[in-house]
């Protein structure tokens, strides 16, 4: 019986040994043929785009319709200002308009006006051409006959006096003519100033509904509002931030992989993403693009390896990894969740 026990005791230790041996075999072996395959991180993070609202004009806050960290959807009001002030403006644009478009009116009437003179006086020149010529060739022919005595001196000289006084006539409604088209040529001029006031003026009413439209913001994606910095009554300046919204709809991974990782993993790659505070629900994800620099060269102060206290450290390239997962998972996750992330690079 010692001596059997004897040597039992002498395969266990040979035994374990060799169940270690081949344990540690197989565990190496799936480790490198995962690895052969796979790109592993978890220095992960689920991103998004965070859009901050600003305001465009001033005033006070009338009214606010939402609460910090609520979801709201795209085009829902949010902030309203009080808008009296710019409703006022937006009146008194709308007035000047009025008032320039009476103006055009008035104007395109004095260059009717102007047209229907110019035409009487155009008749006038017409009449006292007619005239002229007339008079012309009475004061040519009784020319000729008081050579010949066939006429007495009186005669020519009442012709001559009667072609004189068409000539003058006909140079004075030569010259009202002139001045009738130069008055339609300086109403038609103003007619083109009052045209540009209207334009100016419904520049003036479009710049004023635009102001008026910003005194209610609206919610500019679908998502989750937070950072709210704005109450009840409070006083706005044009360009103060006033809340953030989380684009629920927009949601990917920046995964911090390896310089040395980078040679495996491309765009279009498929990728597994746990995320820490869900590890039982592991969602798929594609390589989408990876940053054109190493993170720290992004940093607030990059490090310099001119300074001769050089000490090789690997860099961490970031990759957006975007998520292949059902609405009811993305509005449980939110940006800066860590997360593990694995591509598949075979």
């Amino acid at each position: 019986m010692e001596a059997n026990t004897q040597r039992r005791k002498k395969y266990i230790v040979p035994t374990i040994l060799v169940i270690v041996i081949i344990t540690g075999s197989i565990f190496g072996i799936q480790q490198y043929t995962y690895y052969q395959s796979h790109e592993d991180t978890d220095d992960a993070q689920v991103d998004g785009d965070l859009s901050a609202v600003v305001t465009r004009v001033g005033g006070y806050i009338d009214s606010i319709g939402f609460e910090d960290n609520q979801r709201v959807s795209k085009g829902q009001l949010l902030v309203k200002l009080e808008d009296n002030e710019y409703r006022l403006k937006l009146a008194q644009a709308l007035a000047a308009q009025k008032t320039a478009g009476s103006k055009i009116g008035v104007s395109q009437t004095q260059v009717t006006a102007m047209e229907a003179a110019a035409l009487g006086y155009k008749a006038q020149v017409d009449g006292a051409k007619a005239r002229l010529w007339q008079a012309s060739q009475d004061y040519e022919r009784y020319a000729a006959l008081v050579k010949s005595g066939s006429v007495p001196q009186q005669t020519f000289d009442k012709a001559r006096a009667e072609r004189d006084a068409a000539q003058a006539a006909c140079q004075s409604a030569q010259e009202q003519y002139k001045t009738a088209v130069a008055k339609i040529i300086n109403s038609r001029s103003e007619l083109n100033v009052a045209n540009v006031a209207t334009d100016q003026h419904q520049a003036d009413v479009d710049y004023a509904r635009l102001l008026l439209s910003y005194t209610q913001i609206n919610a500019p994606v679908s998502g989750i509002v937070t950072r709210r910095r704005v109450q009840m009554g409070q006083l706005l300046q044009p360009g103060q931030t006033l809340f953030a919204v989380v684009d629920e709809h927009n949601l990917y991974v920046t995964a911090n992989f390896k310089e040395t990782q980078m040679q495996h993993i491309h765009p279009g790659q498929k990728a597994e993403i746990t995320v820490d505070a869900f590890p039982q629900e592991p969602v798929q994800g594609m390589v989408y693009n990876y940053a054109g620099t190493t993170g720290a060269k992004m940093s607030l102060l990059p490090p310099d390896n001119a300074t001769g206290n050089f000490v090789k450290v690997v860099q961490r390239i970031p990759v957006k990894i975007k998520i292949d997962a059902s609405p009811e998972f993305l509005k449980k996750i939110r940006p800066g969740m860590n997360v593990e992330v694995s591509v598949f690079t075979k």
